[in-house]
């Protein structure tokens, strides 16, 4: 289901996320440039109490938050050429570790993906707002759970 939120509608979105999903998820954010990409993260990472300043990881491919309550490996997978590169800067490592995994970019490396991961799609709406779609992908009852828990259900409302 899409959603067009606001701002304040998207922090809790992030919030709300944090309180229904388990410190192994993998969150894959897709959105073009602007959409609002690492902005979620820093709400997610607000949500945790991490203490350290939270930026796009552009330049250095992953940034791991470790002062929160949960850590966080942030990856921005923009620059890659080829999918397979994303095991070049310890992706395996990270999957198989206790934490949130959350990239940016995820769409370039779709093929690597886990088996399950939450899916969160970011579009430019207009300067107030966003449209959002989720989907947890790879368990339809997590996703039906997620959905519900979120208010992006069809059929229920938080």
């Amino acid at each position: 289901m899409r959603k067009t939120l606001s701002f304040n509608e998207i922090n809790k979105l992030a919030d709300d996320i944090i309180d229904v999903i388990d410190n192994k998820t993998v969150i894959a954010l897709i959105g073009d440039l602007g959409t609002g990409k690492t902005t979620f993260v820093k709400r997610l990472a607000q949500k945790l109490e991490v203490t350290d300043i939270v930026k796009s990881p552009t330049f250095n491919y992953v940034i791991e938050y470790l002062t929160g309550k949960i850590p966080i490996y942030h990856f921005d997978v923009y620059r890659l050429c080829e999918p397979s590169e994303i095991y070049e800067i310890g992706y395996e490592d990270y999957l198989n570790s206790d934490g949130i995994i959350v990239i940016e970019w995820a769409n370039i490396i779709q093929s690597e993906l886990p088996d399950e991961y939450l899916q969160i799609n970011l579009y430019y709406s207009d300067d107030e707002e966003r449209e959002i779609e989720i989907k947890y992908v790879g368990n339809d009852k997590k996703n039906e759970e997620i959905l519900k828990y979120v208010g992006f259900s069809n059929w229920y409302k938080r």
